[in-house]
């Protein structure tokens, strides 16, 4: 989700603009008030109220399209070796229709022995085995209480919060209708998250950094920290 919300007007228009978070448009909403929203908004139906905010700012599109590149091709194109396992389907902000809940998570992954191949309809209706909500300052409430209790109650095993500007991985499992997060990773790490540890994850590439450019910066702060510094002496006056 993103930081800016839209707002239905007396009129019945839309107004963009920013907020200090995501308000419901419309309570009691149906699919067709859904589908009024206009087509450049992300518009989900949670607990019957209808939420609509932009696409993605850079920095989260940013995120997410380097997390699919780095799981896709160990998970969705893998081979069945044990650093490229294979054995799921992902998708970019797929429509999930679950019950009443109509939602639209960053990122979405099944397991192929549940969904073999991607459907033609236009939204699915089968829980995912995973998903990925990539967190922003405006809707940090509503991805980590409203749709994270939503995605408990339909049965979501697995679920990844990811916050670019706070450079944090959250992991989360469910147990017995609960969450328990099961690991915090930040910053620099290298990591192995559930259900995708066979792979190395480096959180830098994540937050848009390469590694060696990273460390070689830090080299040369810790050279310019550890090299003394020699003030010009002044010749004295005759």
């Amino acid at each position: 989700m993103t930081g800016q919300s839209v707002v239905v007007t007396a009129a019945g228009g839309w107004y963009t603009g920013a907020v200090p978070g995501l308000k419901p448009l419309k309570q009691h909403a149906t699919y067709e008030d859904l589908c009024a929203v206009p087509d450049h908004m992300v518009a989900e139906i949670l607990d019957g109220d209808l939420y609509a905010s932009p696409r993605p700012a850079v920095p989260h599109a940013h995120c997410t399209t380097r997390l699919a590149y780095k799981i896709g091709p160990a998970y969705e194109l893998g081979t069945g070796s044990p650093d490229r396992p294979g054995g799921w389907l992902l998708l970019f902000e797929p429509e999930l229709h679950l019950g009443s809940q109509v939602l639209v998570p960053d990122l979405a992954g099944w397991r192929r022995t549940r969904l073999p191949a991607a459907p033609k309809s236009p939204y699915l209706t089968l829980v995912p085995d995973w998903l990925c909500e990539v967190v922003s300052p405006s809707t940090a409430r509503l991805d980590r209480v409203t749709k994270l209790d939503i995605y408990a109650r339909v049965g979501v095993p697995c679920l990844w919060l990811l916050d670019p500007l706070e450079r944090m991985l959250e992991v989360f499992r469910l147990e017995q209708g609960r969450w328990v997060r099961t690991a915090a990773h930040g910053d620099d790490e290298v990591v192995r998250a559930e259900p995708f540890d066979a792979i190395e994850l480096d959180l830098l590439t994540l937050w848009g950094e390469e590694r060696q450019a990273a460390e070689a910066a830090a080299v040369e702060v810790s050279r310019e920290v550890a090299e003394p510094q020699i003030s010009p002496t002044k010749a004295p006056s005759r």
